[in-house]
């Protein structure tokens, strides 16, 4: 009867033993959560993104992106589009059927407050955004989706 005892003891102890190591084995691995969080967030980087929209977009979306007396808070809109609507909006839609040297005078004329904003230009030709477009889109949406607050981001 006490080898019994000592018998279920020691089998009751090794199985909890078992499991608290199994859970503890799943408590410490964080690849699934690195891995997800990665696939979640957008192409690019924030840092680079937050640079090209002081240089470009800051003038007339203000420094944060929320917009200005004149134009809109682009954080509601970039929260409910992805990365390629996103691109397609900024590179092409706004396209004013200028000729490349034509809208790149315009654009500058904007940004230097010489002419007033009665749409957004197409930024596509553009070599900084172009080259840039998926990394202002990663900072944009980091606003957006409150992943990033207010100021320059780290790099």
């Amino acid at each position: 009867m006490k080898q019994a005892w000592r018998w279920t003891q020691r089998t009751t102890v090794t199985a909890l033993a078992i499991v608290i190591s199994g859970c503890t084995l799943q408590w410490q691995n964080t690849q699934p959560a690195e891995a997800y969080a990665a696939q979640v967030q957008a192409p690019g980087s924030p840092y680079l993104g937050w640079r090209v929209f002081q240089e470009k977009c800051m003038a007339c979306h203000g420094a944060d992106a929320m917009g200005t007396a004149g134009t809109p808070n682009l954080l509601p809109r970039v929260r409910e589009m992805g990365p390629r609507r996103f691109a397609g909006l900024v590179l092409t839609r706004y396209d004013w059927n200028l000729p490349d040297g034509d809208r790149e005078a315009v654009a500058e004329q904007l940004l230097q407050g010489q002419r007033s904003l009665l749409t957004m230009p197409a930024w596509q030709g553009e070599p900084r955004v172009d080259a840039h477009i998926m990394d202002l889109y990663a900072y944009l949406s980091a606003r957006a989706e409150g992943r990033l607050g207010l100021g320059r981001p780290a790099p």
